[in-house]
């Protein structure tokens, strides 16, 4: 299950950078547009909860849930919607394949930990397979709206990685509360700031909304890549570590990819295999130690008996 719902999430995910550049292109206002999707997603899973009895309201009284939607979903969303304004869609899935890298960073700097070198290396060979991969589809514009655009995007992801980090904490003290109504509420903070934000910086307009692109960039963002992609993220991190889950950086675009040849016909350049395969590597070596305990655990055990040698 773990495995199939991190395909799910990847695949899903995959999508979600296209489909926010979609929305913005198409008039809708980035702040807005982000509050109303995770506010709307984060209230129609919550209510759902309530009414299974897998929560209550008093989950939105603690701060756990404040501070975990102020990191994970209004710091890194803000200023990815407010980036693919000036940015391709492309480049900010380049710069946000970094967050693997800054969550093992984070994490190990607040265990006290020394870094694994194959983790460490895996992250930057990821990295670099994520480059490798989109690079023949580049559109680069230089500009200083251009360059502030990718600040944004790594500032998000150091909110996104300080989320990541802190959610693996809050899963832990919330043991018996689904991680489905933690992502719930923490969803339901964020894109209430999100609001907030828009209310002070943006032209809030109906207009826009009309505008068939922009209705079904928003009704996808909620239902597939916030209600079910976003909960599959929050679930993979209470099941497994903060850095897996994030390693959809470098899945999704591999993902994208491959649908595209497949369904759309798009080429395929040699350097693109060659990012595939380079991504490949670096998840593998970001996660040999649970693939080591994995392959151990499924090897038959010799008895003693057999293990014996005849005099």
């Amino acid at each position: 299950m773990i495995f199939v719902n991190y395909l799910l999430m990847c695949l899903v995910f995959g999508t979600t950078f296209l489909a926010i550049k979609v929305g913005i292109d198409a008039g809708a206002p980035p702040f807005f547009s982000a509050g109303l999707r995770f506010l709307l997603a984060g209230s129609i899973l919550f209510a759902f909860m309530v009414i299974k009895r897998k929560a209550t309201f008093s989950l939105l009284l603690r701060k756990e849930m404040f501070l975990t939607g102020m990191a994970l979903t209004f710091g890194t969303f803000a200023t990815l919607y407010w980036a693919e304004q000036h940015l391709s869609s492309g480049i900010a899935a380049i710069l946000s394949a970094t967050a693997p890298l800054m969550v093992l960073l984070l994490q190990s700097a607040l265990a006290r930990q020394r870094l694994s070198v194959h983790a460490l290396a895996g992250c930057l060979i990821g990295s670099v397979g994520v480059v490798l991969l989109l690079l023949p589809g580049l559109t680069v514009n230089f500009s200083r709206l251009w360059v502030i655009g990718c600040i944004s995007v790594l500032v998000g992801q150091v909110f996104y990685s300080a989320g990541t980090v802190y959610s693996r904490r809050v899963v832990k003290r919330f043991e018996d509360t689904s991680p489905i109504a933690l992502n719930a509420a923490q969803m339901m903070y964020g894109g209430g700031m999100l609001l907030l934000l828009a209310l002070f910086v943006e032209p809030i307009e109906i207009g826009p909304w009309l505008a068939p692109k922009a209705a079904l960039s928003l009704l996808y963002l909620i239902f597939a890549g916030s209600m079910t992609a976003h909960t599959i993220f929050y679930w993979l991190i209470a099941k497994t570590n903060p850095v897996f889950p994030s390693t959809w950086l470098y899945v999704s675009p591999l993902i994208a990819l491959c649908l595209g040849a497949a369904l759309y016909g798009e080429p395929i350049s040699v350097l693109s295999v060659i990012g595939g395969i380079t991504i490949v590597a670096g998840i593998v070596a970001v996660n040999l130690d649970s693939l080591k305990t994995l392959l151990s655990k499924g090897r038959p055990q010799r008895s003693k008996a057999g293990e014996s040698k005849a005099v």
